[in-house]
């Protein structure tokens, strides 16, 4: 009887260490779960800046409509300028310029080139296209707008799109410039069926409100504390 006792207790001590270990392994999985969904929408705020500050460049505005955005990266392009020879400090006394030196290379006139201590100088601008030189290979264009993993919180498994802002502000010096913003709140890409997600989106967003904080992710700020399009995780 006593042997039956003592095996009942030894099945007792495992099926213990059992649920002990399984519960530590699925907090550690759910855990790692939480930052690869938050590095997930991350990147694709970064990929997000980088197509906005190139359009940006090109129209000296901030894109706040999505299938504008998309084909502007898909069909842009960049300048890109090879550059050999650096303008002494003679030189930039003169009053030669990087455009100066531009135009004259242009012109092609050797004499010209030699007067000017040009030889060996090259100004080329080729024009890439704006995805190639911004992206890798697997990047998809029609993917920015989405926010990742955000099909777990709707009904009908459709993703949430980032709210995009792009607006003109007048700064305390009086200067109106162009700025941006673009975010995703917890609630979208946090989601899940299990009250792990539940309360783990709850706390995280109960936290950022209570420190006057974004609850969720997001880039720029669309407002008088612009923030030169910084991350807020950054």
């Amino acid at each position: 009887m006593k042997k039956v006792i003592n095996g009942v207790l030894f099945l007792c001590v495992l099926a213990m260490g059992f649920i002990c270990w399984r519960s530590i392994a699925d907090q550690q999985d759910f855990d790692k779960e939480v930052k690869q969904r938050e590095v997930d929408v991350k990147t694709r705020l970064i990929q997000i800046r980088k197509a906005q500050e190139a359009y940006k460049l090109a129209k000296g505005e901030y894109c706040a409509d999505w299938d504008t955005l998309i084909n502007f990266v898909e069909t842009g392009r960049l300048p890109m300028v090879r550059k050999e020879g650096t303008l002494s400090d003679e030189q930039l006394e003169k009053g030669l310029t990087e455009a100066k030196v531009a135009q004259i290379l242009g012109r092609g006139n050797a004499a010209e080139i030699a007067a000017n201590g040009l030889q060996g100088f090259v100004r080329d601008t080729t024009w890439v296209v704006l995805k190639d030189s911004l992206y890798d290979d697997k990047f998809d264009a029609k993917q920015l707008p989405y926010i990742p993993h955000s099909e777990l919180s709707t009904e009908d498994g459709k993703p949430v799109k980032f709210e995009l802002i792009a607006v003109w502000i007048k700064t305390k010096s009086e200067s109106v410039i162009p700025v941006m913003e673009c975010s995703a709140t917890y609630n979208t890409y946090m989601a899940g069926e299990s009250k792990m997600w539940q309360r783990e989106c709850t706390n995280k967003t109960e936290l950022a409100e209570g420190q006057g904080n974004f609850p969720g992710l997001k880039i720029g700020d669309a407002s008088l504390t612009w923030n030169n399009n910084a991350g807020n995780w950054e």
